[in-house]
């Protein structure tokens, strides 16, 4: 893939169905050898957008292109999706599910087995290659429904709520996957409102609210730009914070303070404030708000 163009671009794209609009005017770009979050409320028109994408439905207006070409049905062999409703056969053994699958995928013989093989040891689902899907956990099931979405090495990887059933160890394990994915220059899009998964694994992020993008682009960007000009405090010294024509609240979290300053107010001024005033400091840093607090506030706002 070109490192210089985007993987999947999405230029004024519209969906209704009859009165409702599932997507309106939505445009954005995903650069390859990134995790990009799609993010939203239930209901945003999240999955659509992943269905039109993946050419399950088409858009009423606008273009949408994959790798410098319009989506099509050969294009779809380029794309890995992992949808959040499980579509797996609960009679079939999973080996022999992951080998239908990837023959879907034009993956056959020994190619097939060894990729199946591969990801079965890589997953910790080895011991169970010859049991029947509906004998699996929920976790366990999500984790052969990704190697279905994986097996025949695609462009772009769809993952729409990829941590859903997961214990904690399973969860970090899908992470380090995803990670190394992105690390072997995959194109990976991550829906999902667990905020604090997405702020971890993504580089940019697009907020989609009632069917309309809030904002859009690279991560780091967009928590500078909510920045709330506060910085978070420790010291010893003194019992309280001290009164500073500078700060507009401070608010006590366990043995820091978090300290919000006036606008137009220099953090480093307060520093040096306290520095001045034989305060001990163990900790100065200044607090971006996460990626929960942004999402919060901006379904707030359009409430």
């Amino acid at each position: 893939m070109d490192g210089s163009k985007p993987t999947l671009i999405l230029d004024h794209v519209n969906k209704s169905f009859g009165d409702f609009k599932a997507v309106s005017d939505l445009s954005l770009q995903v650069r390859p050898g990134h995790v990009f979050g799609l993010i939203g409320p239930n209901g945003a028109g999240k999955t659509t957008t992943i269905r039109m994408i993946v050419n399950i439905t088409v858009p009423d207006s606008g273009r949408i292109e994959l790798l410098g070409q319009s989506m099509t049905t050969a294009m779809q062999d380029r794309i890995g999706y992992l949808p959040e409703e499980r579509g797996l056969y609960k009679r079939m053994k999973v080996g022999e599910q992951l080998r239908f699958f990837a023959e879907l995928k034009n993956l056959t013989g020994a190619e097939a087995d060894t990729r199946i093989d591969r990801w079965l040891t890589k997953l910790q689902l080895q011991d169970w290659k010859d049991k029947r899907t509906k004998d699996l956990s929920k976790g366990m099931q999500q984790k052969v429904q990704f190697i279905t979405s994986v097996i025949h090495e695609p462009d772009l990887l769809i993952l729409d709520e990829p941590f859903s059933g997961l214990d904690p160890v399973n969860v970090d394990l899908m992470k380090e996957t995803i990670l190394e994915l992105k690390g072997s220059n995959k194109t990976i899009i991550l829906s999902t409102h667990q905020m604090e998964i997405a702020e971890k694994l993504c580089d940019d992020v697009c907020m989609i609210h009632r069917s309309r993008k809030v904002f859009d682009g690279r991560l780091r960007d967009i928590r500078r730009s909510f920045s709330l000009n506060a910085v978070a405090v420790r010291f010893e010294g003194l019992d309280r914070f001290p009164d500073d024509p500078e700060v507009a609240n401070v608010r006590e979290v366990g043995e820091e303070f978090e300290v919000l300053l006036n606008p137009g107010a220099n953090p480093q001024g307060l520093l040096k404030r306290l520095v001045d005033a034989n305060v001990v400091i163990n900790k100065f840093e200044l607090v971006e708000p996460s990626l929960h607090d942004i999402f919060v506030q901006k379904v707030r706002e359009a409430a």
